[in-house]
């Protein structure tokens, strides 16, 4: 039998840590729990936890801050909280390298199967899914001006490293990979988020719109990471 997740619960409101605690803990988890972000920070170093429920508006240091701490040391999955419901928290969320954002209230029974889909997916940057493109990742990819490399984990614009989180590294690498070739919004969801994720499909586009800032000489008028209606996204083959 596996060993129940420990699961980090960072929130400065008591009642909603006591709460979700109880409703964690019935659900099989362990919990911790910490209210503010230094604490938060004090316990992931103490406690392991195998994921962390992060809210966005902490004292003494913000959730945001406290995830890119975590994820400068650790691919533990975070998912972030909110109370409030603005794109930005979003954005700046995934773009530090948060697995997935829910905004309160919320159902539990939603959270809980957020926090098990990020638990299932393969923390490893290659892992192969079931329907995926048949090219499978190589060390280096070269498409025009842009270059991948898996390998070094590295980015680079025209001879200018870049740098990009996690799950935009992914989407870039999926797409460069398979210039020339439409990747379905299902098949990146799948690779990257993994097979089983049940979050927002909003997630993707802000990924794409955030890899466009950084590739795209205008990213008003994309050339290299091309929009193919009703079925997903391209790379322009020699871009």
């Amino acid at each position: 039998m596996n060993d129940p997740a420990r699961v980090l619960v960072v929130d400065d409101e008591p009642s909603f840590r006591e709460g979700l605690t109880i409703a964690l803990e019935g659900e099989g988890f362990l919990v911790d729990v910490a209210a503010d972000g230094e604490e938060a920070l004090e316990q992931f170093a103490a406690v392991n936890p195998d994921i962390v429920l992060l809210d966005v508006m902490l004292p003494r240091m913000s959730g945001i801050d406290v995830c890119r701490q975590i994820r400068s040391q650790s691919d533990v999955p975070v998912i972030m909280v909110s109370a409030r419901h603005e794109e930005i928290d979003t954005v700046v969320g995934l773009e530090v390298g948060a697995d997935d954002y829910i905004s309160k209230p919320y159902r539990v029974r939603e959270l809980v199967a957020r926090m098990r889909s990020v638990l299932r997916r393969p923390r490893a940057t290659n892992f192969v899914a079931s329907g995926a493109p048949d090219r499978m990742p190589v060390g280096k990819v070269v498409v025009g001006e842009v270059t991948v490399d898996r390998e070094r984990h590295e980015v680079s614009v025209s001879g200018t490293p870049i740098d990009l989180p996690l799950k935009e590294f992914e989407v870039l690498a999926l797409l460069m990979e398979n210039a020339g070739r439409v990747v379905t919004r299902e098949i990146l969801i799948d690779r990257v988020w993994g097979f089983d994720y049940v979050g927002d499909t909003k997630t993707l586009d802000v990924h794409i719109k955030r890899l466009r800032s950084k590739v795209e000489q205008d990213p008003r008028n994309p050339e290299r990471i091309l929009t193919v209606r009703g079925l997903g996204y391209k790379y322009a083959a020699g871009s």
